[in-house]
């Protein structure tokens, strides 16, 4: 499998790079999520006029039509800045649904908006007893004459508490783990009974809980086939998982280059404590897992636009499972090197490490994608 990358992707890689290193300090990340939005405007605007936002979006739309391996590229070097704006729930998962499963008149009305920075998606598939199980949704969507009553609740929506409208599946039919019987709503913020508390997370980025008390939608509502919508949200959410797998390895790029510059500069018994060989060991098992998730990470790449199922989801398992417990070494040795300084707020390894541990456990942990693959 050839991994090198084309000359368009080169050159979104450079000017992701460029970005984050010139224009994307990590004071600036923090003034950013510390702020009522929990992201800048403003940063989300620069990402639209430089073309990131349509990356991997049809060309009939505003983008590119880059596919998944420009996703991954992107999202790599924005996990090197440690980025907190919403391109991962807004483009990927909201973006992501529409673009897969949306009508002409969806794709035209919400794609363009999105590319160009005017509105942002989040997408409602998690509940407070589904945990990993996508199929498990009690969300009721009762029809009414030609559309929809919706009633219930959605859990830990990435973004939610920004979102101009949501992506949200609902039990069409059915029992509340059938696979069949799900369907996808796409809904404004303003809609009538629904609710949004919004809340930050561990690793710096926000989330929210909606509520549906009788919001009444029409049938331009529904997003792609009644009751048939599993297979979509399986899809878009191992292109999302394929993506934080690629940020955890501009993450780990990050923890590893910044330990092992402490490791040179931090003096004890009158020499730098990279010096010994026990911290020197350490330091290699570091740079070792991040080598050996490359190639998990590049072959899920390569093969999230394919078509066939099985091969798409083993890769994205493998991916995940070798991600989960590289992160967890390289997060946990970076803050144990560095000593106390990692745990303070103001150095930013602690925030690399906490956003390594959120991406361990997005969209299955290393447990269930070594289940899954296993029974793949």
């Amino acid at each position: 499998m050839d991994f090198s990358l084309s000359e368009d992707q080169k050159l979104l890689k450079e000017s992701v790079d460029r970005y984050i290193e010139r224009d994307y300090s990590f004071a600036d990340r923090q003034a950013a999520s510390r702020s009522d939005d929990g992201f800048s405007r403003e940063t989300w605007a620069t990402f639209a006029e430089l073309g990131w936002l349509g990356a991997a979006m049809p060309e009939a739309y505003g983008g590119t039509d880059g596919g998944g391996v420009a996703t991954m590229v992107l999202i790599e070097g924005l996990g090197r800045g440690l980025v907190v704006e919403p391109l991962l729930p807004s483009v990927v998962l909201g973006g992501g649904v529409i673009r897969h499963a949306g009508s002409e008149a969806q794709k035209q009305a919400l794609l363009p908006e999105l590319i160009e920075g005017q509105r942002l998606l989040a997408f409602g598939y998690a509940e407070p007893q589904s945990r990993y199980d996508l199929n498990d949704v009690a969300l009721a969507a009762t029809k009414d004459g030609d559309g929809y009553v919706l009633d219930g609740q959605k859990g830990v929506v990435l973004n939610g508490d920004t979102a101009d409208s949501f992506v949200v599946s609902a039990r069409t039919a059915g029992e509340r783990r059938d696979e069949d019987g799900i369907s996808l709503f796409h809904v404004e913020r303003g809609a009538d009974g629904l609710g949004v508390r919004g809340y930050p997370t561990v690793d710096g980025q926000r989330a929210a809980e909606l509520s549906f008390e009788g919001v009444r939608l029409g049938g331009d509502a529904l997003v792609g086939e009644e009751g048939k919508a599993l297979p979509v949200i399986e899809r878009v959410i191992d292109e999302a998982a394929a993506a934080v797998c690629a940020e955890a390895l501009g993450i780990m790029a990050v923890l590893n280059d910044t330990t092992l510059e402490y490791l040179k500069t931090r003096e004890q018994f009158g020499q730098p404590i990279g010096k010994f060989q026990a911290l020197q060991h350490r330091m290699v098992d570091m740079f070792v897992a991040r080598e050996e998730s490359i190639g998990l990470v590049n072959v899920a790449a390569m093969r999230i636009d394919s078509d066939d199922e099985r091969e798409r989801r083993r890769a994205v398992s493998a991916a995940k499972v070798q991600i989960g417990k590289a992160g967890r070494l390289v997060g946990q040795e970076a803050v144990q090197l560095h000593g106390g300084i990692a745990m303070t707020d103001e150095y930013k390894v602690g925030h690399y490490f906490k956003r390594l541990s959120m991406i361990g456990r997005l969209f299955g942990d290393a447990d269930h994608h070594l289940d899954r693959f296993a029974a793949l």
